[in-house]
């Protein structure tokens, strides 16, 4: 391997060291020799010396007093001694049995239900949990056991991955990434030394998830650049974002390297964007009181300091190569042309005509219900009662050229009559949802008109299926009467789980029309993950675990086996309507939304190979699932003891899965929506919405009144 220069790093925020540094070095020094930790064959005094992590702490933390500086330098100490443990007791000897049973072990302190320590992992963290916890709230200590859990037990991830010589897909890499790095285990910590706990209410919406991963995903990228020479070429490691990038997009190491910056650097400026537009927002939104807002305030500061600091410390510890001296210049060259690239989207000159589709890896056969001809007659029928052929947005001659109940027979092919009726509907519903808000509030940039409208959407699902407001619009009306017929007769949970996918994914379509009056192309990472909700994927497949939910514990399809199974069909699914609709949405839409324009602009490429590089994405999660189902489904059942029944369902549910991604591919192949001709026809005069918008409907209509 040819040997790499490191990149200069987008560095907005000054590093500053906290006075108290010498303090902890001492403590943490005793603190690790009382625990045994000199004295497992994994390190020395010398090589904890070397390391310093209480520069480190001392950097990353540094307005904390000197109790708090000891007490995160003591779990920074207690994390690289499990991960340099783990090494050395797992990864060289491929002990699965032996590394399983360790990290059972080391997971019980999390509940207090260890016993007596076995070895140092477990007496570090023994002492640390009691040292911890006390002082945080039942909410924190749940995330930061989540957190804990998922840094220790994904190491298996990584270990099997080595065992089996296989190098994860970009997406696959970063979700993982963020389990087993601990970065969301460090934010967590954060907001205990920066006293900037956040409220459970809070702590689970868009702006904070964002802080925390794009924080997470910064670090972990930074941390990649850094130990690539350590890890890939002394250690034998495979997760490595340099390594991924470099072996999927088959480039030399130094180009992945400047990529993976580029991204590094995306992902801070996602962070900055979130901070200053989405988080102020959100405290008017949600009316958060002044403590509040204050603790979020720390809390953005702690993870910039975080990231400031993390940078010095690597760039300083002995514990990462130097490859070379880089140049740090703060708003780099690389910033500032990452920053343009996400706010200079420019309308002119998009155009090229239709764009060839290569050939997809589709490995699974599409299967049609035999009630298609009935299911179209209703379909249409009820589109128009619903209003959606009034102006000029569609007409029936365009519905029937959509063809949405032969996407739904063959997403569905087993359905009932009535159950084939209903998935055409949502399918009919959700389109029209989605082409009708950027024509209504787009192109005029009423984001308040938006906003009104989708929080008027939540009133026509009522959890205790009860009365409604009068429907304004066509997609009121169509939503009241297929929430009327789905959740209906579904139990509360279920109910509740199914509201919220419906939301997931009307919020989703205010997050693209805000990207649009900021004229800003989302940040690859972001834009992925919101695909799945403005595709509608949750709510696709919230219909298909109706049928399962019963038999199927919900932490099932909670673990992270389940939930990557999901994203890998959901992403394949995605990116083939990112395909097949580039001309629709770039030529004729001036639209941003779309995985091939992205990696254009990301890329610096032409849309030929961004094209080949989304295909290349849709194999590697297709191959993906494959071996998720073949695999770890199978050890998910036995790690669980699940019983055969239930083994049944979630075979069936990862069957119905293949057919909804087929099913999806064939639909695109076949419907008039994204042919060239039709297109040019649809589009030679602008649409015009249908009258009663909601910029029509008053502020006291928000409300239910008797």
């Amino acid at each position: 391997m040819s040997t790499f220069v490191l990149p200069d790093f987008y560095l907005p925020h000054p590093a500053t060291k906290n006075p108290h540094e010498e303090h902890a070095r001492n403590h943490s020094e005793e603190w690790a020799k009382a625990h045994g930790m000199l004295d497992a064959g994994v390190w020395d005094l010398d090589e904890l010396r070397r390391n310093d992590y209480a520069l480190m702490c001392a950097y990353i933390h540094p307005d904390c007093d000197a109790e708090m500086l000891d007490l995160i330098t003591d779990w920074y100490v207690w994390v690289f001694f499990f991960d340099d443990h783990f090494l050395e007791l797992f990864k060289y000897s491929r002990d699965l049995t032996g590394a399983q049973r360790y990290l059972d072990r080391l997971e019980a302190f999390l509940h207090d239900a260890g016993g007596q320590p076995e070895n140092p992992a477990e007496s570090g963290l023994a002492d640390l949990w009691a040292r911890t916890v006390p002082s945080m709230s039942d909410d924190w200590r749940r995330r930061f056991v989540l957190s804990t859990h998922n840094l220790m037990v994904e190491s298996m991830w990584e270990l099997r991955n080595i065992a089996e010589g296989r190098i994860a897909n970009p997406i696959e890499y970063i979700e993982m990434r963020r389990r087993v790095g601990g970065a969301p285990w460090s934010a967590n910590l954060v907001e205990v030394a920066s006293d900037a706990e956040l409220a459970g209410h809070l702590a689970g919406l868009r702006p904070l998830r964002v802080l925390r991963d794009t924080f997470s995903d910064a670090v972990h990228l930074r941390n990649d650049l850094f130990s690539y020479e350590r890890e890939v070429r002394v250690e034998g490691e495979n997760s490595n974002a340099v390594l991924v990038v470099e072996r999927f997009l088959d480039i030399p190491t130094q180009r992945a390297v400047d990529l993976v910056n580029e991204l590094l650097t995306s992902r801070l400026h996602q962070f900055e964007h979130t901070a200053l537009t989405e988080i102020p927002a959100m405290f008017a939104e949600f009316a958060v009181a002044p403590g509040d807002q204050a603790r979020v305030a720390r809390y953005a500061k702690g993870l910039q300091d975080w990231q400031a600091g993390g940078h010095e410390w690597h760039a300083r510890s002995s514990r990462y190569t130097k490859i070379s001296r880089t140049r740090n210049l703060g708003m780099s060259a690389t910033g500032l042309a990452r920053r343009y690239a996400q706010h200079g989207h420019s309308p002119v000159g998009r155009t090229g005509g239709h764009l060839p589709i290569p050939e997809l890896y589709m490995p699974y056969p599409v299967r049609t219900s035999p009630h298609l001809p009935a299911a179209r007659k209703h379909n249409t029928a009820w589109a128009e009662s619903m209003g959606m052929f009034a102006g000029d947005l569609w007409n029936e001659s365009l519905f029937d050229g959509f063809d949405f109940s032969h996407c739904a027979a063959m997403i569905h092919p087993d359905a009932t009559p009535d159950q084939l009726n209903v998935s055409s509907d949502w399918l009919a519903w959700g389109t029209y949802g989605d082409d009708l808000f950027p024509v209504l509030y787009g192109r005029t940039g009423d984001l308040a008109g938006a906003k009104l409208q989708n929080l008027r959407l939540s009133l026509f699902m009522p959890l205790d299926a009860g009365a409604t407001p009068q429907p304004l619009t066509p997609v009121e009306r169509g939503l009241a009467d297929l929430w009327r017929r789905t959740a209906g007769p579904m139990g509360s949970k279920a109910r509740a789980r199914f509201r919220t996918a419906v939301e997931t994914m009307t919020a989703s379509w205010l997050w693209e029309l805000a990207n649009q009056v900021q004229n800003r192309v989302p940040d690859p990472v972001d834009y992925v993950e919101m695909r799945r909700a403005t595709f509608g994927s949750d709510l696709t497949m919230s219909l298909a675990r109706l049928a399962h939910g019963e038999l199927v514990p919900d932490d099932i399809f909670d673990t992270r086996v389940m939930r990557q199974i999901d994203n890998a069909a959901q992403d394949y699914a995605c990116f083939i309507n990112d395909l097949y609709s580039y001309q629709k949405e770039i030529e004729f839409e001036n639209e941003i939304h779309n995985m091939v324009y992205v990696v254009e602009r990301f890329l610096s490429c032409d849309r030929l190979a961004a094209r080949d590089v989304v295909a290349g994405l849709m194999r590697g999660r297709m191959q993906q699932f494959e071996r998720l189902v073949a695999v770890e489904l199978p050890a998910l059942c036995e790690q669980y003891a699940l019983s055969e029944q239930v083994r049944r369902q979630l075979t069936r549910y990862a069957g119905e899965l293949t057919y909804w991604m087929s099913g999806i591919l064939r639909w695109h192949d076949t419907c008039d929506r994204y042919a060239d001709s039709d297109l040019r026809a649809r589009f030679s005069a602008v649409p015009r919405a249908p009258q009663g918008g909601v910029r029509s409907i008053r502020p006291h209509q928000l409300v239910m009144t008797p």
